[in-house]
C-alpha cells in the first residue's frame, strides 16, 4: 500500500448477487474486461464471496464483490447464501443479475427487497439478451418490479449494453462529502503536526499502518507538515523543532507515555479518536468507553477487529486490551474475539463492544455494526479510545472537538 494508492475501506464496493448460472461471474469479467471471475457451466462455481480492488471507468477506484448463488442447497448450500446476505453489509451499489430467459424468481425478489430495505441503490441486470425471446420483459410490471427500480437488459456474451451498464452505475455514486477529513479541517497550512508511530511488528516490513498513511495524506493535502517519530523521540523533537506543533497525533499503544511528555498547551488526540470522527461514530464510541467503569465479574465483552494479521505474542486485541480492562476494572471479565467479516448477528450475550478502528472497513460495514449495537442497546467503543479512558485522558484528547 503506497500514498497514492487507494484503500479498499475508501472505494466504492459494488456488489453482484444473483442466482446460480444467471451469469453474475460473467458479467463482472465484462465490465471489468478481465477474466477476474471463474465462469463455467456447472452451477455454484462461486462458493464464497470474492473480493477484487480494481479501477472501473467512469467511476475509478472500486471493489467488485462476486457473491454465492442464491439458490444454492443443502447445508452447506444455506451458510453460502448466508453469506451472500453478509455481503450486504458493506455493499454501496448492488447489482442484481437476472437470468432473462427466465426472469425474476422468489429469491431474486427476496435479496431485492433486502437491498431496498437496508437503503442501498440497486440494478436489476436482465443477462442473456442475445438468446432471450424478442419482447420479453419489456417494463416493470412483467418482472414485478416497482416503477422507480432500474432495470436494463445485457449479454455478458457479446458486450451488449455492457457500457451502457457502466455508466448507470456511476449515477448511483454516492457523492463525496468535502467536508468528510481525517484531520485536514482541524489544521492549517504550514502547520507542524507530530505524529507518534511505534514500529508495528504485525505491520509488514517496511509499511506504515494504513491509519498512519492516510493521516499523513491528509495531513500533506492541507499543506502542513508531517513529522513522524517512534514513541522514544517525542521529547527530543518537541525540544529541537524551534516551533510548537500544532497538534501531536499518537498511536494508541503509547498513549500514556505521550501524553506526559506533550506540554498541556499542545493539543493531543489519537489516531483511533480521528478515525472515530472520520467513520462518524466518535461520539457513540466515547460514551462507550466511559461505561467500562461499570463493568462487573463474569461479564463477556467482545473486542472485534475490521482485519486479520499474523497475531503478536503481545498483541494489543488479544492480549493487551484484556489485560489494561482486567486491570482497570479490578474485575474477573470473560472475552471472546472476532476478526475479519466475522462480526456476531447476536450481541446478547455481551456487556460491551471494543472495535478497532476500523480503517479496513469501508463506511456501510462499519455503520452496520455500529447500528447492531445501538439495536441491542449494548455499548461499543474504539481500542484507541478504551484506551485514553483507562489512561485518564480520554477528556484531553478529545478537548479539539467541544461539541463533546
Amino acid at each position: 500500500m503506497s500514498l497514492n494508492s487507494t484503500p479498499s475501506s475508501e472505494r466504492i464496493h459494488i456488489g453482484i448477487f444473483g442466482k446460480r448460472n444467471a451469469g453474475k461471474s460473467s458479467i463482472i469479467n465484462a465490465l471489468t474486461g478481465q477474466n477476474l471471475a471463474i465462469v463455467s457451466d456447472v452451477k455454484g462455481t462461486t462458493t464464497d464471496p470474492v473480493l477484487k480492488a480494481m479501477e472501473l471507468l467512469p467511476l475509478g477506484p472500486v471493489v467488485m464483490i462476486d457473491t454465492p448463488g442464491l439458490d444454492d442447497e443443502g447445508d452447506l448450500g444455506a451458510l453460502r447464501i448466508q453469506k451472500a446476505y453478509q455481503v450486504l453489509n458493506k455493499t454501496d451499489i448492488a447489482i442484481l443479475v437476472v437470468d432473462g430467459t427466465v426472469g425474476m424468481t422468489k429469491e431474486d425478489h427476496a435479496i431485492l427487497n433486502r437491498i431496498k430495505e437496508k437503503g442501498i441503490p440497486s440494478i436489476v441486470v436482465l443477462n442473456k439478451a442475445d438468446i432471450a425471446l424478442p419482447g420479453q420483459f419489456t417494463d416493470a410490471p412483467s418482472l414485478g418490479l416497482a416503477p422507480e427500480d432500474y432495470f436494463m437488459w445485457v449479454s455478458a456474451s457479446d458486450m451488449s449494453n455492457i457500457f451502457e451498464l457502466k455508466e448507470l452505475i456511476a449515477t448511483l455514486v454516492p457523492a463525496d462529502d468535502p467536508k468528510l477529513r481525517i484531520v485536514g479541517d482541524l489544521i492549517e497550512p504550514s502547520d507542524f503536526i507530530i505524529l507518534v508511530v511505534p514500529i508495528d511488528k504485525a505491520a509488514p516490513k517496511g509499511r506504515l499502518i494504513l491509519p498512519q498513511q492516510q493521516t499523513i495524506r491528509d495531513i500533506l493535502e492541507a499543506d502542513a507538515a508531517a513529522i513522524v517519530i517512534k514513541e522514544n523521540e517525542l521529547s527530543h523533537t518537541l525540544s529541537s523543532l524551534g516551533k510548537k506543533p500544532a497538534m501531536v497525533i499518537t498511536d494508541s499503544q503509547v498513549f500514556g507515555k505521550v501524553s506526559k511528555e506533550t506540554p498541556d498547551d499542545i493539543p493531543l488526540t489519537s489516531f483511533s479518536i480521528l478515525f472515530a470522527r472520520y467513520k462518524g461514530s466518535l461520539r457513540t464510541v466515547v460514551d462507550g468507553a466511559r461505561t467500562l467503569g461499570t463493568l462487573e465479574d463474569g461479564d463477556t465483552v467482545l473486542i472485534a477487529e475490521g482485519c486479520t494479521h499474523h497475531r503478536q505474542c503481545d498483541d494489543i486485541g488479544t492480549v493487551k486490551l484484556p489485560r489494561l480492562i482486567q486491570n482497570y476494572t479490578g474485575k474477573n471479565i470473560n472475552f471472546e474475539f472476532t476478526s475479519g467479516t466475522e462480526f456476531p448477528i447476536d450481541l446478547s450475550t455481551y456487556k460491551l463492544v471494543i472495535h478497532c478502528g476500523g480503517c479496513t472497513l469501508n463506511e456501510r460495514e462499519m455503520k452496520y455494526r455500529l447500528k447492531c449495537a445501538e439495536d441491542a442497546r449494548l455499548p461499543i467503543t474504539n481500542y484507541g479510545i478504551a484506551i485514553a479512558h483507562m489512561n485518564g485522558i480520554l477528556e484531553r484528547s478529545i478537548e479539539i472537538f467541544p461539541e463533546l
